[in-house]
């Protein structure tokens, strides 16, 4: 009787994770691809789940899986597992809170520094003989400029670090869930403010805030109206934490200067997006974290959640600590 763990893999990771679990004695279950109707027949004899950002984990999938105890992220967010349902059936969720940090950190300075030295409009210009374009001077220094920070987690927080440190650039934030004590060990070199004063001050906007209910739509058209015409917006956060459509609009009729987003509404955009034909829009496919060094660290970490789950240890990063009360993880030992 084969009594090894099964780890369920939506999605391919990397060789160093999928050797890690299967040292631990885990048996691999690859679906051939992360839709539902595919994944749904694997899911009852199925231990562990490493899920990248392919599928949603809804409710109904986690009630297919009886003997399911772990799902482990292999990034930051679980915007895309159901982590209410999963408590109520006692199976823990991880996240890999910031392995990705440096990753995004970098992605998101990247695109600053594109959108402010125009480099885009800069290559196209050469590549087509227009030489000349350098005496209009368009390029922006970034010192001297105000950066605006939506959220001051761990990225947000690296970010306007590096930018102060690197640019001498003036550093605000709003982060109404940040605790005061935080907020005051960081307060030599960053200014918390109202979310509107934020936007009517900062020449750069960096969006760092988690996509929940309440966050969905939380850049819009008021908050559009309320930037400097000049401003530029970058999003390595989630797409939907802006309104497409407003960011569209603003863009098109230049109440604001440009956008650096890495995340859409919409993965991958139709072709019809509005986006695609802006030339004050830099665009990347998701990718802030996905660098070589990063999609290891991400997985083998995930990889290591699940293999202390089935060891009797407590894993890192719980999505929710309420699913510790579940008599099934009453003797889960603290690493």
């Amino acid at each position: 009787m084969n009594t090894a763990k099964r780890v369920l893999l939506p999605q391919p990771i990397e060789a160093e994770a999928v050797a890690l679990l299967e040292e631990a004695g885990c048996e691999m279950v690859a679906a051939a691809d992360p839709k539902p109707e595919t994944v749904i027949p694997l899911l009852p004899d199925i231990h562990a789940i490493v899920l990248r950002t392919g599928i949603k984990i809804t409710r109904e999938l986690i009630s297919r899986a009886e003997k399911l105890q772990i799902i482990a992220r292999t990034g930051g967010g679980v915007d895309n597992v159901d982590v209410a349902a999963a408590t109520e059936k006692g199976v823990i969720v991880t996240s890999n809170v910031g392995v990705n940090t440096i990753s995004v950190v970098e992605h998101a300075l990247a695109l600053i520094l594109a959108l402010s030295k125009q480099l885009s409009l800069m290559d196209r210009s050469v590549r087509s003989g227009r030489f000349s374009i350098r005496y209009q001077n368009l390029p922006r220094d970034l010192r001297g400029q105000t950066l605006g920070l939506m959220g001051f987690g761990r990225i947000g927080s690296t970010l306007g670090q590096a930018c102060r440190q690197i640019f001498g650039m003036k550093v605000l934030a709003y982060d109404p869930y940040l605790p005061d004590a935080l907020k005051g060990a960081a307060a030599d070199g960053v200014a918390f403010v109202g979310l509107e004063s934020l936007l009517r001050q900062s020449d750069i906007i960096s969006v760092h805030i988690p996509l929940t209910e309440k966050t969905r739509h939380a850049v819009g058209e008021k908050e559009f109206a309320l930037m400097k015409p000049e401003a530029l917006l970058i999003n390595t956060s989630r797409g939907a934490v802006v309104d497409e459509a407003a960011l569209v609009k603003a863009l098109e009729q230049k109440e604001i200067g440009g956008a650096g987003l890495d995340v859409l509404e919409q993965e991958p955009p139709s072709a019809d997006n509005r986006l695609l034909a802006l030339e004050n829009v830099i665009l990347t496919p998701h990718t802030a974290a996905l660098t070589r060094e990063c999609v290891i660290r991400m997985a083998t970490e995930a990889a290591e959640c699940v293999v202390a789950v089935f060891q009797g240890k407590e894993p890192l990063n719980i999505a929710d600590r309420n699913v510790l009360k579940n008599r099934r993880w009453s003797q889960l030992m603290r690493r």
